[in-house]
């Protein structure tokens, strides 16, 4: 793996182990009000080292607490819609027939609407909160893994390997379960990957709509927006969300790029390697 991608998955820990240990590292309360303290600019080394907020809130501390939530979801939507997808996708290359026919088109008719506009309507109904955007996200990504693994699914199933497992007596599950699903899981690494980045931001926009992750709560969208409002008198509240946001997303295509490279033997060969 190539010197970026190492780089990305180190700043991609240090997100997760920030995330991990936000009540031992922050500052104070990330949702305790102090009006008297409201819009104080970044002061290092003392009790609020990012500044506080337009209600005092310290920054530093909502930062670090709303990388718990921000990556949370995205990991947890990326899980979901890896299981739905993988699962469906090995039955529907599997068996095909009918149940393909049907998986897909309903895939296809999922796909003729932007996640985010899909999304937007569901949470209207729904309701904002954690859960409901993990599930959003996370139903909505499906199809992607879906479309993957069956294509995987359908170039594997006539291979010598398959056709040996069947010989010695092997059910359908056992198949699917110990010989097919470690063929389609290298690729499919390399999509969640991609996804998780996707998802952060699909979570910074709908929170920064006001459909995503809603006050007190903090969350690198939620607290972007907040900071936008704000931005000609405190521009300092803008910076630390969208850093967060931007290196994060960044390191994780660049983590993506680079599994991509390393398990595909042709781009290998471009290269040299």
């Amino acid at each position: 793996m190539d010197a970026l991608a190492v780089a990305g998955g180190l700043v991609v820990v240090a997100a997760i182990v920030l995330a991990v240990a936000a009540p031992a590292l922050a500052p104070g309360d990330p949702i305790k009000n102090s009006l008297l303290d409201r819009l104080t600019s970044p002061t290092w080394g003392r009790e609020h080292p990012l500044g506080t907020d337009t209600l005092g809130r310290d920054v530093a501390s909502r930062l670090l607490h709303g990388a718990r939530v921000s990556l949370v979801v995205g990991f947890s939507a990326v899980g979901l819609a890896g299981i739905v997808g993988v699962g469906l996708g090995l039955v529907s290359g599997w068996y095909r027939g009918w149940l393909d026919d049907v998986l897909m088109r309903l895939g296809d008719v999922q796909l003729a609407f932007p996640v985010l506009v899909l999304a937007v309507a569901v949470l209207a109904v729904l309701g904002a909160s954690v859960l409901n955007l993990i599930l959003v996200l996370g139903v909505t990504g499906w199809i992607t893994y879906a479309r993957i693994v069956r294509g995987e699914v359908l170039a594997l199933r006539e291979r010598d390997f398959v056709a040996a497992a069947r010989a010695l007596g092997a059910g359908d599950g056992w198949i699917l379960r110990r010989h097919l699903l470690p063929n389609v899981l290298p690729p499919i690494t390399v999509v969640a990957t991609f996804s998780v980045a996707r998802t952060i931001l699909a979570e910074a926009s709908l929170s920064f709509l006001g459909l995503g992750i809603l006050p007190p709560t903090p969350s690198w969208g939620n607290m972007l927006t907040r900071a936008t409002e704000y931005f000609v008198r405190a521009p300092y509240l803008v910076v630390p969300p969208g850093v967060m946001i931007f290196l994060t997303v960044l390191s994780l295509y660049l983590i993506g790029d680079g599994l991509r490279d390393a398990l595909d033997p042709r781009i290998r060969s471009t290269k040299g390697g």
